[in-house]
């Protein structure tokens, strides 16, 4: 039995089967069944990652290393990453016509388009630093996404060490709310950014650490909220 194509490979494929001229935008248009979509994350995650590396005026050739923050990326495999990097730069199609082509694959406020958001934070702290233009950048993205100001704000709370990391927020809660709504949320959160789960809708194996921080965020804002519920009580 042939040794099933690695996610770069299907990558590496992806991009060779468009036609002469096409853009990478128009890559998305051929990635649209289940099993394709880990191909189009990751191809997306790249892509809008070179944008807001273009938008911040800062692009370098770190790349690879950003992404790895990401990705699990084998050295062999690097060039694949690279291409998709390089075809975004040069691309003229602008990063909100990457967006709304990954919001027609998986549907406005689809999980998976969170996770893929929490991906471009982390490529955007990479460097240490969270810029004004990233931030502009991350929050456009956000609303073409179709996700609530809300859930931008529990993101930017779990990765950016500047923004007051609010455990409600974390959670997408009102401060001090209920306690049991709290841990209710807390747990469908949970279940919600579980690996498993994670990759049903399309994250792929080789960025599971984005869903297993997630879980940790998450964890670590009960823990913060319960113990404050329990220092308030004595």
């Amino acid at each position: 039995m042939d040794k099933p194509l690695s996610l770069w490979a299907r990558i590496g494929e992806a991009l060779s089967a468009l036609a002469r001229g096409e853009g990478l935008s128009a890559v998305f248009d051929h990635l649209k069944t289940p099993p394709e979509r880990t191909v189009a994350f990751t191809i997306a995650v790249i892509a809008l990652g070179a944008k807001m590396a273009k938008a911040d005026g800062r692009v370098t050739r770190d790349e690879v290393t950003a992404f790895r923050r990401v990705f699990v990326i084998p050295p062999e495999e690097e060039q694949n990453a690279a291409r998709v990097f390089d075809m975004a730069r040069t691309d003229v199609a602008g990063f909100d016509a990457y967006a709304r082509k990954i919001v027609a694959m998986f549907g406005p406020g689809a999980p998976v388009l969170q996770d893929l958001l929490e991906g471009l934070f982390t490529i955007a702290l990479a460097d240490g630093e969270y810029h004004d233009n990233e931030d502009a950048f991350l929050r456009e993205v956000s609303a073409i996404f179709g996700l609530d100001e809300a859930c931008f704000r529990s993101i930017r709370a779990t990765y950016v060490a500047d923004a007051a990391p609010d455990p409600w927020s974390v959670l997408e809660l009102a401060p001090g709310s209920d306690l049991a709504a709290a841990r209710a949320r807390w747990k469908a959160m949970v279940r919600e950014a579980h690996p498993d789960r994670a990759m049903a809708r399309g994250l792929p194996p080789e960025a599971v650490k984005l869903a297993e921080e997630r879980i940790i965020a998450l964890n670590r804002a009960w823990a913060e909220i319960s113990a404050g519920a329990k220092q308030a009580a004595l």
